[in-house]
């Protein structure tokens, strides 16, 4: 029973001792770092070119959909690489389940292509 409470303590203390060395350099930063406050350090910095234009600029609604069809054919990648590795051992059953998941993938891929979605306008 005494060994279980130990390996508790063990798991406190690293995560106590890794919050420790995480914030000891920025608080050493903290108090060695001079400080100056001006206004052009508080500037907006943009590209290395002074800021112009409203704060709140639009964007294409495009380059949201682009993110989001990203995304979900990146997490597409995130499951199928350990299928890949895991191919010999899924059996039939994996084999036609991921088939599956492939192929709605694809689907979804044909169907944006020919609504035109993938061209750059």
């Amino acid at each position: 029973m005494a060994a279980h409470w130990i390996n508790y303590l063990t798991l406190i203390g690293f995560g106590l001792l890794a919050l420790v060395i995480a914030c000891t350099p920025l608080l050493i930063a903290k108090v060695l770092s001079p400080h100056k406050p001006s206004d052009l350090k508080q500037a907006t910095y943009e590209c290395g070119l002074e800021a112009s234009g409203d704060v709140w600029g639009k964007f294409k609604m495009q380059y949201y959909l682009y993110a989001l069809v990203f995304v979900i054919f990146d997490i597409e990648a995130v499951f199928i690489y350990p299928w890949a590795t895991a191919f010999t051992s899924v059996g039939f059953g994996g084999f036609i389940a991921m088939s599956v998941f492939i192929l709605i993938m694809a689907e979804s891929l044909v169907y944006l292509w020919l609504k035109g979605f993938l061209e750059w306008k």
